[in-house]
């Protein structure tokens, strides 16, 4: 779907009018200073100096300043219902319908309307099959890799700050965080959990409303936020790289490879990371269906944010899901799990998002050495050996389905581990500087 950039311009300008009490004032025309065009400023000079599409860097530029109309919405009425009962109130309109909820607002309706509509896109048994694909991954190299996925998206100032400013500069709260964003993922692969009523669709809404929270925290409760510096918080293309990443590093193989279609087992995976990144609320526009789209849509996003790293908030980001204890206790075998699963993330952030320079991780805060690397190589073996052991029993009838059925019950159990995800910014946590604004009761 390619909506016409004035559709797009007109959509980002009428949350001003659609919801004055947060957007009022906020000068929507402004290009914020985290978005350029200058490849010696960007984050990724090289895609900058290459002669990328203009009209989708008009469309980067214009997703740069949207947040979530609908989950927006709802989220402003935290002054008069508090938050809990806000999250409360979804949770319930999620599993029974909006119709169980006694004297629902309007808003928990639009917003559950929207997670329902059906795009014409759609294939669920594209998204089923996805669903088993991802499972393996999740089952045998989730838990070892979240950690250093997650110190990924702290690496610039522009698309940190939002971290920052609810809390998770803390140990305790980075852990928290770091297992709220697996618990996601991993809710979202078991069988049925992204149907109308299920675990997924229900974590979606959940993950869309405290992105709406954080930016109603950021915009009303926190005078660090500069709308002309840093845009609108959480916009919706800093939402795709965590969805689709994964997408990303296939669709980028498969191009150079010069490949132009998806194989039978790439279009699930495709399918159901396209169609999760849809529940989160994120625009069809950026959700490329072919390798060479997806590739020129990260790609775009990534040459036009400007580079910056702060200390105080990347930093202090890092630092903490670094020194983060995930473990749901302190049992000898979790702590031994800490050890290696610590080591391997390390190296799995090294060699994943900053090209194996060593020199600039450690710049970052990620100090790496040679135990590191051991444990890295001995997890790697293990799940190297693991991963192919599921993918031939899926090609083995009977065997298969009884494969699947062991990484549902691994998946289950990992579930268990993370413990319960809230899924919430509460205004209490944020860190204001001197003299911000006193926040409203939530």
């Amino acid at each position: 779907m390619n909506t016409p950039l004035d559709q797009v311009l007109a959509k980002v300008a009428s949350q001003k009018t659609a919801l004055p009490e947060l957007y009022g004032d906020i000068d929507f025309d402004v290009t914020p200073e985290r978005f350029t065009t200058d490849p010696r400023a960007s984050v990724a000079p090289r895609l900058a100096r290459a002669k990328l599409d203009p009209d989708k860097i008009a469309l980067i530029k214009a997703y740069t300043m949207l947040g979530d109309v609908v989950a927006d919405a709802y989220a402003a009425l935290m002054p008069r219902y508090g938050f809990r009962p806000l999250v409360a109130m979804l949770t319930k309109a999620c599993d029974e319908g909006v119709a169980a909820v006694p004297d629902a607002p309007p808003e928990l309706a639009a917003f559950i309307a929207d997670m329902e509509r059906v795009p014409e896109w759609l294939d669920m048994d594209l998204v089923r099959e996805g669903q088993r694909l991802d499972r393996n991954a999740a089952a045998n190299l989730g838990p070892f890799a979240i950690r250093g996925a997650f110190i990924a998206t702290f690496m610039n100032k522009y698309a940190a700050l939002p971290m920052a400013l609810t809390g998770t500069l803390s140990n305790d709260t980075a852990a928290r965080r770091v297992n709220e964003t697996a618990t996601f993922f991993t809710s979202t692969l078991l069988p049925g959990s992204l149907e109308r009523h299920g675990a997924g669709f229900r974590a979606a809404a959940m993950v869309r409303l405290m992105h709406s929270m954080v930016r109603f925290n950021a915009l009303k409760r926190s005078n660090r936020w500069d709308v002309g510096v840093y845009g609108i918080p959480i916009p919706q293309v800093d939402q795709m790289p965590a969805g689709l990443i994964p997408i990303f590093l296939m669709s980028y193989k498969i191009v150079g490879e010069g490949r132009k279609t998806f194989t039978a087992e790439e279009r699930a995976r495709v399918e159901l990371a396209r169609y999760r990144c849809f529940l989160l609320g994120l625009p069809e526009d950026l959700l490329a269906d072919t390798p060479q789209g997806v590739v020129d849509t990260m790609n775009a996003r990534s040459a036009t944010l400007r580079a910056g790293f702060d200390d105080a908030t990347c930093g202090e980001l890092v630092r903490a899901t670094l020194s983060a204890y995930l473990p749901p206790d302190e049992r000898p075998e979790n702590r031994l799990f800490d050890q290696v699963e610590r080591g391997f993330s390390k190296v799995f952030f090294l060699r994943n998002f900053m090209n194996g320079d060593v020199a600039a991780a450690r710049r970052m805060g990620v100090e790496i050495g040679p135990r590191d690397f051991m444990l890295f190589g001995l997890v790697a073996l293990l799940v190297t050996s693991q991963l192919t052991a599921y993918r031939l029993a899926r090609r083995v009838p009977g065997l298969s389905e009884i494969a699947d059925a062991r990484l549902v019950g691994r998946l289950k159990r990992q579930l268990k581990r993370y413990g319960h995800a809230e899924f919430t910014s509460d205004a209490e946590k944020y860190r204001p500087t001197t003299g911000a604004k006193p926040a409203a009761a939530a």
